[in-house]
């Protein structure tokens, strides 16, 4: 209760004082987007990149220890950017100090701290979001409301990938599948029955092993969604395609267009040739994903959606490398 009476007063009186744990290619990012923001501000800022001291406030204060900021009394909410292997035990103690905290994705890289983190977050009420990027753009929340005059789904189809980045400890499922995964989950809203994943192309380049994934989830009523991922994508990519029964909406995050409404598109490219372009708000989704914590913190009650979703994604993840593994079908997903 200490913790809600907190975030009253300072939605109330002040701008919301927030934490980050974590400088590097993506922390910086928040770092930019907190600064440009009205009503937030970064106060506290774990890092030991002797860099950090640049990029922020003079009033923010800098510690090479990530527990000063996750349990830091003085803080409204705290946000991890760090190494997804760190992020369950910087969340649990967060929420353990009753600190709101956003988490970017993968949850975890593994289910079952994924589950504990969201075991604690339900017993405790905690507020806890996960970043997954995609969710917020603009472009998606219009597709989802396009998609409300379409019709049944009835298949999608996606891609995310780029050059690299080449990591001994992680696969480039755990950097590319899950915003694939989270966006088919959000659009359809339960967990598919099976799942399979192979690799399509495997190949080491200079920087390490390279793959690129193909995944298939097949839903209940039929409905199937195709993923394909990876770390040797060359150009980049990322788009969704979502099939409707006579139109396709297509988001496509690289886009000067990034969300068109055409007839039923169903190859493999899903290239917006004859579609109509739909307006959407110029906002970054990261902006989106601030303004979003900041909004439940001044609520100061909890949502467990997102940490759902978190967990439910960190399944799929880890369902997909049991497929790799076995080199089959993995059913009975609904029922984890």
């Amino acid at each position: 209760m200490g913790r809600q009476h907190l975030h009253r007063r300072t939605v109330s009186t002040g701008d919301l004082q927030l934490g980050l744990i974590g400088a590097g290619r993506w922390g910086r990012n928040y770092i930019k987007t907190i600064q440009e923001l009205d009503g937030v501000q970064l106060h506290r800022l774990a890092s030991r990149n002797p860099q950090s001291r640049a990029w922020v406030g003079r009033n923010c204060a800098i510690s090479e220890n990530w527990q000063d900021v996750a349990t830091a009394a003085d803080l409204d909410g705290v946000i991890i950017a760090a190494p997804p292997d760190h992020h369950a035990k910087m969340a649990l103690a967060a929420i353990a100090a009753g600190i709101p905290v956003l988490i970017e994705k993968p949850l975890t890289l593994d289910v079952a701290q994924a589950r504990t983190l969201q075991s604690l977050a339900e017993s405790k009420q905690a507020i806890v979001l996960v970043d997954h990027i995609h969710l917020y753009h603009p472009a998606f929340k219009e597709l989802k409301r396009q998609a409300l005059d379409l019709g049944v789904l009835q298949s999608m189809r996606s891609a995310g990938g780029d050059w690299g980045p080449f990591r001994g400890d992680v696969s480039p499922l755990w950097d590319w599948a899950g915003h694939d995964l989270a966006l088919c989950l959000d659009l359809l809203g339960h967990m598919p029955l099976s799942l399979s994943a192979t690799v399509k192309e495997s190949r080491q380049v200079s920087e390490g092993l390279g793959q690129i994934l193909s995944i298939k989830l097949n839903f209940s009523n039929g409905v199937v969604a195709d993923i394909e991922c990876g770390n040797i994508m060359d150009p980049k990519k990322r788009f969704l395609a979502a099939h409707y029964d006579h139109e396709t909406l297509i988001y496509d995050d690289l886009s000067a267009t990034p969300l068109v409404r055409q007839p039923r598109a169903d190859g493999p490219g899903c290239d917006p040739v004859h579609g109509q372009v739909i307006d959407v708000a110029q906002k970054t989704p990261l902006t989106s994903v601030i303004e979003a914590f900041a909004a439940a913190i001044g609520r100061a009650s909890a949502d467990f959606s997102d940490v759902q979703l978190g967990v439910k994604v960190i399944q799929l993840l880890a369902n997909c490398e049991a497929s790799l593994r076995q080199g089959s079908l993995v059913d009975g997903l609904d029922a984890q």
